[in-house]
């Protein structure tokens, strides 16, 4: 298979291109779906892998470019492995995550009032997948296991990434560099494994 040199990356999420494009080898071309000032379409898949390729077929087809798309989100153990598959659901249509985090601590709160003085396991799962038209190329999975912050810190990365502390790590996402951030999240975990397709 010839070597890919442009790639739509399918995200109307700017922290995700962001992220999506500086883990790509800088050979490669990207596009984003506002440039085709595309909307995003229905995600009615029951997994991140199924949505994920809903995402990158429908955009490929619209742009009739290969196209690389995410879905990802946050699992936490004791909600059930909520919200999971709608994280982004969960901030709204204006993708508030400041409300879709303070959902995260009264489901928590109703669930185990003492939460607060447990380790609450969770992790970030992201699958990535790449389609041209109607054909998957690749699709892979990549996740981060770690626990939920009693309160939000930090000012980078985006969505949950305020209140999730990666293992054996005592800072949040929000509060680690984004370099540094790279280098042991989910999204990464999942590129390590779709590089030979690129």
């Amino acid at each position: 298979m010839k070597k890919i040199s442009k790639l739509l990356i399918g995200t109307n999420n700017k922290g995700k291109y962001k992220e999506i494009k500086d883990l790509l080898p800088k050979y490669i071309k990207t596009y984003s779906t506002s440039e085709f000032k595309l909307k995003s379409p229905k995600e009615d898949g029951l997994t991140f892998k199924e949505n994920s390729i809903i995402k990158s077929k429908y955009f490929s087809k619209k742009t009739k470019k290969i196209c690389l798309a995410d879905d990802s989100g946050l699992e936490i153990d004791i909600l059930d492995k909520s919200p999971g598959i709608y994280s982004a659901r969960w901030a709204g249509k204006k993708g508030n995550f400041k409300k879709a985090i303070s959902k995260v601590y009264r489901e928590l709160s109703k669930k185990d009032k003492n939460w607060k003085y447990k380790k609450v396991k969770a992790r970030f799962i992201c699958a990535l997948s790449i389609c041209f038209l109607n054909k998957v190329i690749a699709s892979v999975s990549g996740k981060v296991e770690g626990y939920i912050s009693t309160t939000p810190k930090g000012k980078n990365g985006f969505g949950y990434d305020p209140i999730f502390i990666p293992k054996n790590k005592r800072k949040t996402f929000g509060e680690i560099g984004s370099i540094q951030k790279y280098k042991i999240d989910h999204r990464f975990d999942a590129f390590k494994k779709i590089k030979k397709f690129l």
